[in-house]
């Protein structure tokens, strides 16, 4: 089959796919749009089943990429890469090293950050082969965009629950979060701050037991947290965990969570809309992390850090209300925004301390 013909091929301007024998390095490299600026996306470490889904994921992580830069304001386009790997076992120093070689030779059109299966000292080997980097520890920060992420889809329930619930306080509310990896666990801690009665679980049983010991989050078996009924639900794990096949069993009001490409298909946001489940389009909340990586490249304030949090989430009530109004669906509405953003002229959607 021809890239040309995947299903999640959305007229990418690039798509590299490395190899390296000699550190077992084989990844792939999708550049989505730069029209905006250079392709920012993370780099993910997964042990995909197969090298073609390894490239689905790619595909449709930098597509999202697109979507959530433009979304957010920021100068940049989408991009992502992910590294066909065990992130436990078979991820090493020198392989890290030899992938910035790889992203060095497209000379700044994508620029690497942190994802699922890598962290800012990742980065850091990442960064001895190539400038084209983000997400560094430095004096001021540790690099690690997760609770900037989690503080963004925090803030994005609230807005959630005051839509669909008519309140904003979250005490006694009950939310199951998928995944307690960095952000997950960022957001559960948030979550029981305001009083909500988090639920968590995830495949990673040392995550699980973390959660579980220091927040004290009520631990679910992984095979049935979709299903639990709960006022919300957050996934903070992989993409894909909504589909056509377990949307009917779902039992909650909201799904709002971190995770990048939640929806199977696009045709799930539908099928969530008619089961009466409110859907909050991942590339729109999640967008904390790539703001807080901008940020601290550029710089920036505390007050511009937070006019621009401010105007994402305000954008999120724009479609949420949008959707409402026109009796479709958040994502429907979020992504033809997106797609009408994109067609913009660059100077418009710059951040004033960038322009």
């Amino acid at each position: 089959m021809s890239i040309f013909d995947h299903c999640a091929y959305s007229q990418h301007e690039q798509v590299h796919f490395v190899s390296d024998k000699s550190t077992g390095l084989n990844a792939i490299i999708a550049v989505h749009d730069t029209r905006l600026g250079p392709a920012v996306g993370g780099c993910r470490i997964h042990a995909y089943p197969s090298s073609q889904d390894a490239l689905s994921d790619a595909l449709r992580l930098s597509q999202a990429m697109t979507y959530k830069n433009v979304l957010a304001g920021l100068p940049f386009g989408g991009g992502k890469s992910v590294i066909i790997a065990d992130p436990q076992t078979e991820k090493t120093s020198e392989m890290l090293e030899v992938f910035g070689t790889y992203i060095d030779q497209l000379g700044g059109k994508y620029i690497a950050a942190e994802d699922s299966g890598t962290s800012p000292s990742d980065m850091a080997h990442i960064a001895k082969t190539t400038q084209h980097v983000a997400g560094l520890s430095t004096e001021h920060s540790d690099g690690d965009p997760s609770p900037a992420t989690a503080r963004g889809v925090l803030v994005s329930i609230q807005t959630a629950a005051e839509h669909k619930l008519g309140r904003r306080q979250l005490e006694g509310l009950s939310v199951v979060v998928q995944g307690l990896g960095h952000v997950g666990f960022e957001l559960a801690k948030l979550l029981m701050r305001e009083g909500a009665i988090v639920y968590g679980s995830d495949a990673n049983q040392e995550n699980l037991n973390r959660a579980a010991q220091e927040l004290e989050v009520h631990p679910v078996d992984v095979n049935s947290c979709l299903s639990m009924p709960c006022d919300i639900l957050a996934p903070c794990a992989l993409g894909g965990v909504l589909n056509e096949h377990n949307i009917p069993n779902l039992a909650m009001k909201i799904v709002a969570g971190a995770a990048n490409n939640q929806l199977a298909t696009p045709q799930d946001a539908i099928r969530l809309a008619d089961r009466g489940i409110l859907y909050c389009p991942d590339f729109l909340i999640n967008s904390g992390g790539i703001l807080d990586i901008y940020h601290r490249r550029t710089n920036a304030s505390a007050n511009v850090i937070l006019d621009a949090e401010k105007s994402f989430l305000d954008r999120l009530t724009v479609v949420l209300e949008t959707a409402a109004r026109h009796s479709t669906t958040p994502y429907q509405v979020a992504s033809h925004m997106a797609e009408q953003l994109r067609e913009m002229d660059t100077e418009a959607l710059l951040p004033k301390q960038a322009a």
